[in-house]
């Protein structure tokens, strides 16, 4: 019979990221560490009176416990983003009309992004947990501009209704924060002081 090989202290613990989402894969990958990915399946409704803040650590450790069930020796990552205008949270457009109307709604003010993180280990029970904020000033944008900014791009899966690593950064005035991969979806600053705290030195 083969014999079991038992995760120590001294083993590394596999990477995995809680997110099928293109745009944080390719964020993590820019740290150079092996991982994988799987999809959590969770209910990511608001609850009543609940805070962008909340409602984002809330979810992010959620992703991160849903998959822990089926990863129990491991580092996982779990992350959710909303963003607010004029304290109301704007989800996903999901079509065109809705994208148009967050659009307008953002033009002329300050858009705040609430990027919630949490890195579980489902070996320890240890858990690391955040969230970030990100703020980004819009431009005073015209109906024609924002018409051909989504006929381009299409962001209608993109909390906002627009990808600031594409055409999308033509649509602000400034950005402020101290991590603008916050502004993707996935904080590479504070997760790369949350692995630290796992044992993890990128660059050891």
């Amino acid at each position: 019979m083969p014999r079991m090989t038992q995760v120590t202290q001294s083993d590394p613990l596999p990477l995995v990221l809680a997110s099928s989402s293109p745009f944080r894969r390719e964020l993590l990958s820019r740290l150079g560490l092996e991982f994988s990915t799987s999809s959590p399946d969770v209910d990511e409704s608001r609850l009543n009176n609940e805070s962008a803040e909340a409602l984002v650590l809330r979810l992010s450790k959620l992703k991160a416990m849903a998959v822990a069930e089926t990863h129990p020796e491991a580092l996982i990552i779990g992350s959710d983003q909303v963003a607010t205008v004029d304290e109301a949270i704007l989800g996903k457009p999901g079509k065109h009309e809705k994208a148009v109307e967050q659009l307008l709604n953002a033009s002329g003010k300050r858009v705040t992004f609430y990027t919630g993180l949490t890195l579980y280990n489902s070996n320890t029970g240890q858990e690391h947990s955040c969230c970030e904020p990100f703020h980004v000033h819009f431009r005073t944008l015209t109906q024609s501009e924002i018409e051909n900014y989504l006929s381009k791009e299409q962001p209608y899966n993109c909390a906002g209704s627009f990808k600031s690593e594409g055409l999308g950064i033509t649509l602000f005035e400034s950005m402020e924060g101290t991590d603008p991969n916050a502004l993707i979806g996935l904080p590479l600053i504070r997760l790369i002081t949350m692995l630290r705290k796992e044992g993890v030195n990128i660059l050891a």
